[in-house]
């Protein structure tokens, strides 16, 4: 079976590059997780970050906003000696921040996946790259997403971590050309069922 050519052997990343990544998530809490991952990831490999993923939710009240929101001071201490976690303070302490500003998004009526989505117009951007290589580390789109939850209260959400966020979360579709689950190809292989 043919995939992007930067997904490893590890099973972790082939269950997340087949199963996850470039597939259109629409659940607010699902896609809240995913960008305080991302901000997680700054400076790191994905591999990294995927690894520690299960502690992070097991950490992080499974990325429950209301209950991260209420996370405070000694948490953060707490966190800081979890070893299963990236121990960086700044992009801990802005999890609980991005839980505090996604709940003030909604307490004003702003739906989180609905914001999100309607950076790229309600419909994902596929791209048609060869090699993943192709596929540039920011767009018009992660830029306006960016400036945007900054303006919100976000941290860890510059616009290479909005575009890597947009990818992962199928806002943006930049499987290469032949992997096999790049959306021309998965039409293909619906049509032919």
């Amino acid at each position: 079976m043919q995939r992007c050519g930067w997904v490893t052997q590890d099973p972790l990343y082939l269950a997340y590059h087949d199963r996850e990544w470039g597939i259109a998530q629409n659940d607010k809490q699902a896609l809240f997780e995913m960008l305080c991952l991302e901000g997680q990831q700054a400076g790191l490999s994905w591999i990294t970050v995927l690894k520690k993923r299960d502690r992070y939710r097991h950490a992080f009240h499974a990325f429950d906003p209301q209950a991260v929101g209420l996370m405070d001071e000694e948490d953060l201490a707490r966190l800081m000696q979890d070893s299963g976690l990236i121990r960086h303070r700044g992009k801990l302490a802005a999890i609980i921040g991005n839980a505090r500003a996604y709940l003030a998004m909604e307490a004003k009526g702003e739906d989180f996946a609905r914001f999100v989505w309607s950076f790229v117009d309600n419909q994902s951007v596929v791209h048609r790259f060869t090699h993943y290589k192709e596929a540039p580390t920011t767009s018009e789109q992660a830029i306006a997403l960016s400036k945007a939850l900054e303006q919100r209260g976000f941290k860890f959400v510059g616009p290479t971590i909005c575009y890597s966020f947009m990818q992962a979360c199928g806002l943006i579709s930049d499987h290469q050309t032949d992997c096999f689950c790049h959306p021309d190809n998965l039409l293909r292989a619906n049509q032919t069922k």
